[in-house]
């Protein structure tokens, strides 16, 4: 996928993961690699950008596997910039499609 797109796209993303429930970041890495290929030196510079941005919040939790993990979890905000983020997503991908279908003429 074109790199620009996939930044273009990739907060709307990571909220929609973490809406559905909490989730530490290798996990995220993990989930969203399965529709586009991300990394997670991309997620985690976002993860913070959206924590410092009060969009999500993150908690540390003790693993007996090994050492501890921090999750992460969407605000009330968060939330609300994702229903935002969802409606623009949707109406940009159908004028892109009206155009590429050729709907416009």
């Amino acid at each position: 996928m074109n790199s620009q797109l996939k930044r273009g796209t990739l907060e709307l993303c990571a909220l929609s993961v973490v809406s559905r429930g909490d989730c530490y970041g290798y996990e995220l890495v993990n989930r969203i690699s399965k529709c586009m290929e991300v990394t997670e030196g991309t997620i985690y510079p976002l993860m913070k950008r959206l924590k410092d941005g009060g969009l999500i919040e993150s908690y540390i939790v003790e693993s007996p596997e090994g050492p501890p993990r921090k999750y992460y979890k969407i605000t009330q905000s968060g939330s609300e910039e994702l229903a935002r983020l969802s409606e623009e997503w949707f109406e940009f991908t159908e004028s892109v499609n009206k155009l590429l279908n050729r709907e416009d003429e």
